[in-house]
């Protein structure tokens, strides 16, 4: 199969945009010649590879070639490094991770291996359940989910558990759980979660006290830092790494069950079996670094 750069460097180029008119802006051509050059590479592939939609994305077929390109790319970059005078040349990674890991033991346990390895992170910042997907559509070579069975092409390895706490300030606790984690309580108390994807808070209220999704307040804030300092604030309760307290035990948050209940949420790094030297070697370091600082 001889494809066309150009081709493949259109279509890539609208699934990652979303539109074939932001596809001609970042590769400064016509919308009537990307779309042209998607046109012929479905023709040649006998598939369609785009669902005409606002955003633009990959059909299944579609998909399939993202995870081809992306991982022959890869190989390319990875063998032009070793074979360049300079051996240290930079190597891109897009990598899907969700935020409490990229917030807690990502950077502390491989920043050295990235700096020694000189490697380029590019990294999507999505929900542990969603991240599987932007590997499945190959817009990730590499991700951190709770999927524990690996797609066809890929490995999974288990990295450890992250342990969440179900936490607020001890003023918040005072003003709506002063007699306790009820549910008549938990009816009006406001939540902070994530995001609207973030199933965490709500799954541990369903299984703790019967509440569904909905029958309480919920704020949403993203990010490992931003979800924490609303609490500790005092804007709502949720759930905590337990890394992240530890990191932050100054006396501000308190653990609102007694006895202590957690949520443990067991984490996989998937990748591609085919991958390339240094992809090879950071995945073991990201699977060593996990499994000595998850439970």
């Amino acid at each position: 199969m001889n494809l066309n750069p150009k081709h493949t460097e259109a279509f890539r180029a609208v699934v990652e945009t979303g539109s074939f008119e932001q596809a001609a802006l970042q590769l400064h051509l016509t919308s009537p010649a990307i779309s042209q050059r998607v046109r012929a590479l479905e023709s040649q592939l006998g598939n369609a590879l785009i669902v005409r939609s606002r955003p633009a994305r990959a059909t299944r077929m579609g998909q399939r070639l993202m995870q081809y390109l992306k991982r022959a790319k890869l190989l390319e970059a990875d063998l032009e490094a070793e074979l360049a005078v300079q051996q240290d040349a930079p190597l891109t990674l897009v990598l899907a991770l969700n935020a409490d890991s990229m917030g807690t033991w990502f950077f502390p346990a491989l920043s050295e291996v990235l700096i020694r390895e000189r490697v380029l992170l590019d990294l999507t910042v999505e929900d542990q359940d969603h991240t599987y997907t932007l590997l499945e559509t190959g817009m990730a070579i590499g991700c951190i989910s709770t999927e524990a069975k690996p797609m066809r092409g890929c490995t999974a390895e288990p990295l450890g558990v992250m342990r969440y706490w179900l936490v607020a300030t001890p003023a918040f606790r005072q003003q709506w759980f002063a007699h306790g984690l009820t549910r008549k309580a938990a009816r009006t108390a406001p939540v902070v979660a994530y995001t609207r994807k973030d199933t965490l808070q709500s799954s541990y209220l369903q299984e703790a006290l019967g509440l569904p999704e909905g029958a309480y307040p919920c704020h949403y804030v993203p990010g490992a830092t931003s979800h924490f300092n609303a609490i500790r604030y005092g804007l709502g309760y949720g759930m905590v790494p337990e890394l992240l307290l530890k990191a932050n035990a100054d006396g501000e948050l308190v653990e609102m069950l007694t006895p202590k209940t957690p949520a443990d949420v067991a984490l996989y790094w998937h990748t591609w079996k085919v991958q390339s030297p240094r992809l090879e070697q950071l995945s073991r370091q990201i699977v060593v670094a996990a499994r000595s600082m998850l439970k």
